[in-house]
């Protein structure tokens, strides 16, 4: 089967086709601009592919409903040009074959689930930190879905003592993604991320909200692994840090081996690299 995959992201999208075995064959990236300049570049890159199926892992929010009105929409993003844009509804319009529709952290934990880091395991979380800050959760072999979507990047966390960065969510300000995205990092140290390696003051504080998140996610859907992507986490040095304070702010709460003594294998980064989401996007439509 040839499938068409979509990972569409605020910056970037990338298509590809691949098969049902989560296999890539060939991919572009195009940067995210208008919907018409973007969408224009994506159908031509598909129109001689003959696709018979098409997966789309999108930036949110989204309409998943598909009962909805909005149906395929991307809905209340402060993305300029892109809010209540319907995504699958022009992608439908120039190709006539089945499509899936989901977030593109969702998308991402499937691939991982099927063919990456967490497989065999019927639950896993997948966190990219870029961007922006998304989660996508696989619970007892599903996608969490429920009035809407998973939006577990807009959680609320305590303020680092030393932060005085006002957060930037332009919804809800000090929130996860307002904190500890990438465009908060440069915001509250005036370089971006990548510069700043030599820091350890800035990553002690971002490991303090990750882990912080973390911490909750664990004890709220209990996921089998957890997954950490996106620009921000290939600082690789982050990783022990945030084992370290999730461990901490658990307390000995969670009474399993997993996190009292298999750590390193238990918050891990994506098995499919950066592929994650484009290759999710193809399981989609298993």
């Amino acid at each position: 089967m040839i499938i068409g995959a979509i990972e569409a992201g605020g910056t970037k999208f990338v298509c590809g086709i691949g098969n049902e075995r989560g296999e890539i064959l060939e991919r572009v990236t195009i940067p995210t601009t208008t919907p018409g300049e973007t969408l224009k570049q994506v159908v031509e890159f598909f129109e001689d592919k003959n696709i018979e199926r098409l997966g789309v892992g999108s930036f949110g929010p989204i309409d998943l409903k598909p009962e909805s009105e909005g149906y395929g929409s991307i809905t209340s993003t402060p993305k300029p040009h892109w809010s209540h844009f319907n995504l699958i509804g022009e992608l439908k319009k120039h190709f006539h074959v089945p499509v899936a529709f989901d977030t593109d952290v969702n998308a991402a934990a499937l691939g991982e689930s099927v063919w990456g880091a967490a497989k065999g395991l019927d639950s896993c979380l997948y966190i990219t930190v870029g961007t922006g800050i998304g989660v996508g959760a696989l619970t007892e072999g599903k996608l969490v879905h429920g009035l809407t979507h998973p939006e577990m990047g807009h959680i609320m966390v305590r303020r680092h003592p030393a932060d005085t960065y006002n957060g930037g969510c332009p919804y809800h300000g000090d929130c996860l993604e307002g904190l500890a995205s990438g465009p908060a990092i440069e915001a509250r140290w005036g370089k971006k991320a990548v510069e700043l390696v030599d820091n350890p003051q800035v990553w002690e504080m971002e490991a303090y909200y990750l882990a912080q998140a973390i911490a909750n996610y664990i004890l709220i859907l209990s996921p089998k692994k957890v997954i950490l992507g996106g620009g921000v986490m290939n600082q690789m040095h982050l990783f022990p840090l945030i084992r370290e304070q999730v461990v901490t702010i658990l307390g000995g709460y969670v009474q399993h081996k997993q996190i009292l003594e298999e750590i390193d294998t238990y918050i891990v980064s994506p098995g499919l690299g950066n592929n994650a989401g484009l290759v999710g996007a193809l399981g989609l439509v298993r």
